[in-house]
């Protein structure tokens, strides 16, 4: 298995993102705010940082 699990997070997240579409501009969707925002946290950390764990344990199925 040559991709990391920080990778296999960000994947997916961006295709639960792409799935839901695009967002309704007049009104906010939680789910996805959350997911954008679980994203851009991600990618602000190492691959060995914690939160990688935990959000591999929210977004992935085991």
């Amino acid at each position: 298995m040559g991709d990391s699990l920080k990778a296999r997070v960000r994947e997916k997240m961006l295709r639960q993102l792409n799935e839901d579409g695009s967002p309704d501009p007049e009104q906010d969707d939680p789910r996805q705010i959350s997911v954008e925002n679980d994203l851009e946290a991600l990618e602000a950390v190492a691959d060995d940082d914690p939160l990688v764990e935990q959000l591999a344990e929210r977004y992935l199925v085991p």
